[in-house]
C-alpha cells in the first residue's frame, strides 16, 4: 500500500506522520519525486483502515498495491534507482557496461582482458571465480584463488569487481573483497542466499533464471529488498525456449516490461543470450534501443583457448570496436550523435 501525500506537506508533519504509522505496526518508506511524495507501506496493511484514520489532512489518497513484490513495485517509489557500485552509477540515465571473461583462469588471462575492456571504456569488470556448471566434470572455477586474481586485476586498472556467489559460506568469506555481487541464473530462486544477500550494503546483480517468469524475476528481487537491500540490478539473460539456434532466446520484451513494473535499474547480458560471439552486437544494440541501462558483456584475450564459453566471448580489440557502436546507440537514444 502507498499513501500519496497532499502538496506542500512540511518534513516536520510527514515526520510525525511516518511516527504515527511506525507506531501502528507498520514500516513507512518514504520516496520524494519532483511531483509527489509517497509513503510505501510494508506490513499487515489489511488492518490499515482499522488502525489509521483514512481522512487524515496531511494524506492526498491511498493506493493499494495489487502485485505480491512491494518494495521492488515502480508505485512503491516515485522516482528510479540508481544503483552506485564504487562510483560508477547505473539506472535512471546512467549507463553502464561490465565486461570481461566467462572464467577467472590465470594471471595472464584476467589482467591482459582486464587492461583491454579497461581501454576500450567499461565501467566494471567481470569474472567468475566459482562457476555453477551442468556437468559436474566442467571446469568449476578456481575458487579463492579466482578472488585473488580478480583483485589482482582490479589494483591493476581501477574498476570495480563483480563476481557470482553460490553460497551462504561465500558469502561470509568474501562479500567484503567484491564490489558487486552476482547472483546468477541457477541461484535466482536460492532463497536463503536472497535472504543474506538482502541483510548487506553492498550492490547486487541478479540474473534472471534461464525458465523464469518476469514475476518470478521480480519476486527474487524482493526476498532481497525485502531484507533491506535495494542496491538491486536486474539482469536478462535469455530465456530458455524450443528454439535452439542460440543458446538460450533473449526476451527484449522484457526490458520495457520491467521497466514499467520497477524502478529497479535492468541491464542485459548479451553474452549468454545468444551464446556466439557474432550475435553480441546486434543483440546489446537492440537492448540499448529497448531502453536497457547497462550490458554485461564477455571478453576473453584469446577466446579459442577459454576453459568456459569461449564461443560467446569477444577478443578485446572487437570489445573496443563495439564500445564505439554502443556509444552511439546511447547517443542516439538520448537524441545525438556521439563524436
Amino acid at each position: 500500500m502507498i499513501l500519496i501525500l497532499k502538496k506542500g506537506i512540511s518534513n516536520c508533519e510527514m515526520e510525525n506522520l511516518k511516527e504515527e504509522i511506525a507506531a501502528k505496526g507498520f514500516t513507512p518508506h518514504v520516496s520524494k519525486g519532483d511531483e509527489l511524495t509517497i509513503i510505501g507501506l510494508v506490513g499487515d496493511t489489511i488492518a490499515f483502515q482499522d488502525r489509521f484514520n483514512l481522512s487524515d489532512e496531511r494524506i492526498d489518497r491511498i493506493v493499494r498495491i495489487q502485485e505480491p513484490y512491494k518494495k521492488v513495485n515502480k508505485m512503491f517509489k516515485s522516482c528510479d534507482t540508481v544503483v552506485d557500485v564504487a562510483g560508477r552509477k547505473i539506472g535512471d540515465g546512467n549507463f553502464a557496461v561490465i565486461a570481461g571473461p566467462c572464467s577467472v583462469e590465470t594471471r595472464d588471462q584476467m589482467v591482459d582482458t582486464a587492461m583491454g575492456v579497461k581501454k576500450a571504456g567499461a565501467d566494471l569488470l567481470r569474472g567468475g571465480a566459482f562457476k555453477p556448471r551442468t556437468s559436474p566434470y566442467s571446469f568449476q572455477g578456481l575458487g579463492e584463488g579466482g578472488i585473488e586474481l580478480l583483485l589482482e586485476a582490479k589494483k591493476e586498472t581501477g574498476l570495480p569487481i563483480v563476481t557470482e556467489i553460490m553460497s551462504v559460506r561465500q558469502l561470509d568469506e568474501h562479500a567484503s573483497e567484491i564490489d558487486m555481487i552476482q547472483i546468477g541464473a541457477r541461484n535466482m530462486q536460492n532463497f536463503e542466499l536472497l535472504k543474506e544477500v538482502g541483510s548487506l550494503d553492498k550492490p547486487v546483480l541478479l540474473k534472471r533464471g534461464m525458465s523464469a517468469s518476469i514475476k518470478d524475476f521480480l519476486m527474487a528481487a524482493e526476498y532481497i529488498a525485502a531484507g533491506g537491500n535495494e542496491k538491486i540490478v536486474l539482469c536478462e539473460r535469455g530465456i530458455r525456449t524450443f528454439e535452439n539456434a542460440t543458446r538460450n532466446t533473449l526476451d527484449i520484451s522484457a526490458i520495457p516490461v520491467l521497466k514499467r513494473k520497477t524502478h529497479l535499474p535492468v541491464i542485459v547480458d548479451p553474452s549468454h543470450s545468444g551464446g556466439y560471439w557474432w550475435l553480441v552486437e546486434p543483440l546489446a544494440l537492440a537492448s540499448i534501443a529497448a531502453g536497457a541501462d547497462g550490458l554485461m558483456i564477455e571478453v576473453h584475450n584469446s577466446p579459442k583457448e577459454a576453459l568456459c564459453d569461449g564461443e560467446q566471448s569477444l577478443k578485446p580489440e572487437r570489445f573496443e570496436n563495439l564500445m564505439q557502436s554502443i556509444r552511439n546507440m546511447e547517443a542516439f537514444r538520448r537524441g545525438g550523435f556521439s563524436a
